[in-house]
């Protein structure tokens, strides 16, 4: 996959990319206004607004429609700022690019759905426009690069993904767990590919923005897009998420811009000492598991000679119990031991299974 990277075409090299705006674009003095403000700070290379809401029900603010499209065009003119807005169908698509905005984005919603993907990347073919495609709101990393990959084959090579998230039904303070292993993941099969983060959309409350912008950065992703409304309490959509520009700044100048590699010698010989301790400690873990599924292969097979299932309620959860204890003594977080024993049981679980359909 050929992939442009930012600094080609939009930053300096090592610059994280700062995307800011409102949610909406809601009236032309909103708009104006707050681009007005943004411009003033030079990290900011690109205005967003949201110029069609996808809304969960009917009858919620929608957007303005094409005539958004014109007030970001005087953002262009005035302001000297790039503009980029989400396109969810062909015909969102062909009026931005008509109206010349610079930057595409495909919302949560949109790259959950390859029909609509593909309709997209077919307007697309051929033309020179850069494209964010944000993860989908399930936790689906192959969805997430199906969508990169049909931009990528219409010819699109300004590529980035975005990061906002994802949709959990279970107890968090984010308005979409964050699951920083998803993007990593996605890092990990495309290293090119620059990956921005939504802090906005993740934490869905304006308080918890600077902590998460900062892991998004400690993390290396390559930029930020956060939510900036003149006014945000009376904004007509997320107004929780939403900073005034003087909060943005604020944010962004308090925040730690880490380098991803060190050209310093004491600096690389002292992480190679640390990584060849890793590799040792690892090689270590690993003997151990060869030896712990050894046991677990005895295991299943006296299980079956002797007709036992091979999930044992009660012993599972003493393992829960007694390792999170143990583990604790050590100064373990009780979590991080649980996630280790959970996929160690269900490795356990499908060598048993495996003896136990041997004939």
């Amino acid at each position: 996959m050929n992939i442009e990277p930012l600094h080609n075409w939009i930053t300096k090299p090592n610059e994280p990319l700062i995307i800011a705006g409102p949610c909406g674009a809601e009236t032309q003095e909103q708009v104006l206004q707050t681009a007005k403000e943004l411009a003033q700070n030079e990290s900011i290379k690109l205005f967003r607004a949201g110029i069609w809401k996808p809304r969960t029900r009917p009858n919620a603010f929608e957007g303005v429609g094409e005539r958004g499209l014109e007030w970001l065009t005087i953002v262009q003119k005035q302001y000297g700022l790039k503009t980029t807005v989400e396109v969810a169908n062909a015909q969102h698509t062909e009026l931005a690019l008509k109206h010349g905005v610079d930057v595409l984005w495909i919302g949560a919603r949109t790259t959950g759905n390859p029909f609509s993907v593909q309709e997209i990347a077919d307007v697309v073919k051929g033309v020179d426009i850069p494209v964010f495609i944000k993860n989908p709101i399930h936790a689906d990393v192959q969805l997430w690069l199906g969508a990169i990959e049909r931009f990528s084959n219409s010819g699109i090579t300004k590529l980035a993904a975005i990061h906002r998230g994802f949709h959990y039904a279970g107890k968090t303070k984010y308005r979409n767990k964050p699951m920083w292993e998803l993007a990593i993941e996605l890092k990990t099969i495309l290293p090119d590919l620059p990956i921005i983060c939504d802090p906005s959309h993740i934490c869905g409350n304006r308080e918890l923005i600077p902590h998460v912008a900062q892991k998004a950065l400690d993390l290396g992703m390559n930029g930020l897009m956060i939510e900036s409304h003149i006014n945000p309490d009376l904004a007509l959509s997320d107004a929780q998420q939403q900073l005034t520009p003087d909060a943005l700044k604020e944010i962004l100048n308090t925040l730690i811009y880490r380098q991803s590699f060190s050209k310093n010698p004491e600096c690389l010989d002292k992480l190679s000492q640390f990584r060849k301790m890793i590799d040792e400690v690892d090689d270590e873990l690993i003997n151990v598991l060869k030896k712990r599924m050894s046991v677990i292969e005895q295991i299943g097979i006296y299980k079956k000679e002797q007709d036992l299932t091979i999930f044992q309620l009660e012993r599972w959860q003493e393992i829960l119990r007694s390792r999170s204890q143990w583990a604790e003594k050590l100064g373990i977080p009780r979590a991080h031991t649980e996630k280790i024993c959970q996929l160690l049981h269900e490795e356990s679980i499908r060598i048993q299974t495996e003896i136990m359909n041997k004939k």
